[in-house]
């Protein structure tokens, strides 16, 4: 079997492990949903507590007297057709709810992403190239340390206190403002950038220090190579050799913990996205949480894992696409 096949069996085998333990994951959540939720509409509606519990065995499309390979092969026969269930709260389908919030999430990770590692690897690279300057190598790694030791979600509390309470510069939450119509129109585009500002700005503070770091490491490595000091040697400009020479190879090792950087945002979103209220992945799993809507949250965890496959798959191409002699 070729290795580009084996990496596709891979990612099939790393999927269907990922629908099989989600799907008892969130069956095994501590507590009865269907007696919390029966109680709850036993209360409500004033019915007896059977009536309810069929009821809520329904709205759940669950019935714990089902043995679980049989609910888990109507879950697989599902997922075949595209049908990820319907939401026990928002009485919609998963689908629709996931079709609506991805590109919110993905907008908001990959401008971080691309934002973090641009600008981490410019500092890192000019830090490192200029490490004879020891108030600046000290600083910056000081900087980058602080900032990776700090959470992400209380970066976002901060930027929310100072720049969006304190000072009314940005709004406090939401994607975009209520009173333009969404689509691809000016105000819409202008108002999406503007909201997004301190989401983006949590995530590049919490990730910059890591791609700083790692490419400070990696740049001192490559500085130690003899064709840097040739280059130097010819008298060529140290923008050319920390563009062409240093830059160009310090930052292949990089590449892979794309896939990584982008994994530990989607599971960041959670926080992120709630606390700006913004309309992602992110946002609707706390909200499967704490509703127990576990058809959502299933959904989520699903279409979650599926990106970062695909994330890795991305990440592997751009490697192979900057450095050819790379044979993964």
């Amino acid at each position: 079997m070729k290795k580009k096949y084996k990496k596709y069996f891979s990612s099939a085998i790393t999927i269907f492990v990922a629908i099989i333990i989600s799907f008892y994951l969130v069956r095994s959540m501590p507590g009865d949903f269907i007696h919390l939720r029966a109680t709850e509409i036993q209360l409500q509606q004033s019915l007896t507590y059977e009536t309810a519990y069929n009821i809520a065995k329904r709205q759940y499309n669950y019935d714990p007297s089902v043995p679980i390979y049989k609910q888990f092969i109507g879950y697989v026969g599902g997922l075949a057709h595209g049908n990820l269930g319907q939401s026990v709260i928002l009485r919609i389908p998963v689908t629709d709810i996931i079709r609506k919030a991805l590109p919110w999430t993905i907008f908001l990770c990959s401008v971080s992403l691309f934002i973090s590692f641009l600008l981490g690897s410019i500092i890192g690279l000019f830090v490192s190239f200029r490490s004879r300057i020891r108030w600046l190598d000290s600083t910056v790694s000081f900087a980058a340390a602080l900032s990776q030791s700090i959470p992400d979600f209380i970066i976002a509390l901060l930027l929310i206190v100072i720049l969006a309470i304190n000072i009314q510069l940005f709004p406090l939450r939401g994607a975009y403002d209520v009173d333009t119509v969404p689509g691809f129109n000016i105000p819409f585009i202008l108002g999406v950038l503007y909201h997004a500002v301190l989401p983006v700005m949590s995530y590049v503070i919490s990730t910059i220090g890591a791609w700083t770091l790692t490419m400070k490491a990696s740049a001192s490595t490559v500085l130690s190579e003899d064709y840097i000091n040739v280059a130097k040697a010819k008298g060529l400009r140290d923008k050319r050799i920390l563009s062409k020479y240093i830059g160009k190879n310090a930052v292949i090792p990089l590449v892979p913990g794309l896939a990584i950087s982008f994994a530990m945002m989607l599971s960041s979103s959670l926080f992120i996205e709630n606390i700006f209220s913004y309309p992602g992945i992110g946002y609707f799993f706390g909200f499967s949480i704490g509703n127990r809507d576990f058809t959502l949250l299933q959904g989520i965890l699903l279409i979650s894992i599926v990106m970062i496959v695909i994330s890795n798959h991305v990440a592997d191409k751009v490697h192979e696409w900057l450095d050819p002699r790379i044979d993964l």
